[in-house]
């Protein structure tokens, strides 16, 4: 099997002057790419001088997370391509445990590692955790993560197990399935890209996976920190357009029209927090998801299967009912 792994640049060469070395050591078993989004810093330079080795993809612009991939990896040819961010650390063996489960089984489209904090080595990490899932009303969370509250490492997630979605910063994907569902949603730009099409595959009857053998550590918020407004409006308005795309005929009108209403509380909830862009921010994504409505809705494609859940709301379980840890939505 083929295996590329692939890192998508903006602006980032002292991560890649930091990181690269590891990841080079540790990938014997792959090549190496880095797709250049139009970065303005000595990016380039960086990688022609100092590796060699590395192959790079150059952009004429920044494309976000969707578009850069998207164009960079038409330019790619592999079995499996492992999309990697610029600050994630890798571990010794860290991709035979990945292949060998895609080579086992032809119905896992995408997987994991698990991923666990650079600065806290016993926490995981925000961005995908032990993976991810979703509750009846789209919202995200993991195993390991429940809104903002990080989960220590502690073993309870060391297995191998089918997940609703796998994180961007570090997810593999076979390249057959990727081209075959056309890749990422351009219109996303960034942020929840990865659970449309982690969504996508599952309503095509393909497997996401998480594999603990595999580990890597996260630095987290190198390009949007989780205090940046634009993140904010990112995420409110793509985890609508989630539900839009991929929800069933008979249900995404309630779900859009419950998240609507949930997001204005939200939005007050931001203004009692004395964080107003964020407040702005979420109106702002309202309004960019009614214009871009009809594009989405054209995009709807069946088939619809009737989705598992593993709660019914992460929001009452979470705020609530006070059930802080994913083992303990069991309860």
């Amino acid at each position: 099997m083929k295996v590329a792994i692939v890192i998508l640049n903006w602006n980032g060469a002292s991560l890649l002057e930091k990181l690269l070395p590891n990841i080079i050591e540790h990938s014997k078993e792959a090549d190496v790419y880095v797709i250049d989004n139009g970065s303005k810093d000595e990016s380039v330079d960086l990688l022609s001088s100092k590796f060699k080795t590395v192959q790079l993809i150059r952009l004429d612009k920044n494309y976000g997370f969707t578009g850069g991939y998207n164009l960079g990896l038409k330019e790619i040819e592999a079995d499996l391509y492992c999309l990697l961010n610029s600050d994630v650390e890798v571990t010794s063996n860290w991709l035979n445990p990945i292949i060998t489960l895609f080579e086992e089984n032809n119905k896992v489209a995408i997987a994991q590692p698990k991923i666990l904090d650079y600065y806290n080595r016993s926490f995981f990490e925000y961005a995908g955790a032990a993976g991810g899932f979703i509750d009846r009303l789209a919202y995200p969370f993991c195993r390991g993560r429940i809104f903002q509250q990080l989960e220590e490492d502690l073993g309870q997630y060391d297995d191998t197990s089918e997940i609703f979605w796998a994180t961007g910063a570090c997810m593999f994907i076979s390249s057959k399935v990727f081209w075959e569902l056309d890749g990422f949603d351009k219109d996303y730009f960034a942020h929840q890209e990865e659970i449309d099409l982690c969504w996508r595959v599952k309503r095509h009857d393909y497997k996401v996976m998480y594999c603990s053998q595999s580990k890597v550590y996260h630095m987290g918020g190198s390009t949007l920190s989780n205090m940046n407004p634009k993140k904010t409006f990112l995420n409110f308005r793509n985890s609508l357009f989630n539900i839009l795309k991929n929800s069933p005929n008979l249900q995404w009108p309630i779900l859009i029209f419950i998240r609507l209403l949930l997001d204005g509380i939200a939005g007050v909830r931001f203004i009692l927090e004395r964080k107003p862009m964020h407040c702005i921010a979420v109106i702002r994504a309202h309004f960019s998801f009614y214009a871009h409505f009809l594009r989405i809705k054209s995009k709807r494609k069946g088939p619809y299967p009737k989705l598992q859940f593993k709660t019914n709301t992460i929001v009452l379980e979470f705020f609530l009912k006070k059930h802080k840890t994913f083992l303990s939505l069991r309860e």
